[in-house]
């Protein structure tokens, strides 16, 4: 296999995954989906989506292990909880979002940020008054 061809295929694979994680934010929405695949969609879809990783994307090699793993794993597990005909349905929703222009949420971007200062500040002003003593 061509670098380029296995470059393509991982491209289509985050694609496909992608649109199973939109289609599940749709099926979490969905009122007709059960209560308990409503709470662990709820999980795999804010860990999907969040910027904060079980373990650090830094970390060489098992710093993606949770994008290659937790995450497929989780996706694959609530597609199982969730009738087919309302998955086709959250689906078509789904491309019908991710093939519409995509607004820029800068404004967002700059809260967690400043939220995620403001938590190493005070934890680090914990730990300095920690040592101190």
């Amino acid at each position: 296999m061509k670098s380029s061809g296995f470059i393509a295929f991982w491209k289509q694979k985050a694609r496909d995954l992608e649109l199973q994680t939109y289609s599940l934010y749709f099926a979490y929405r969905d009122p007709r989906v059960p209560w308990y695949a409503k709470g662990f969609i709820g999980l795999i879809v804010a860990y999907a989506f969040s910027p904060i990783d079980l373990i650090p994307d830094f970390i060489p090699v098992i710093g993606y292990l949770d994008d290659f793993v937790v995450i497929p794993l989780g996706v694959f597990l609530a597609l199982r909880m969730i009738p087919a005909q309302i998955m086709e349905e959250c689906r078509g929703k789904a491309k019908e979002h991710l093939n519409a222009e995509k607004p820029q949420y800068k404004f967002m971007g700059v809260i967690i940020i400043g939220i995620w200062i403001i938590v190493i500040l005070v934890v680090g002003l914990l730990l300095i008054r920690d040592i101190r003593r």
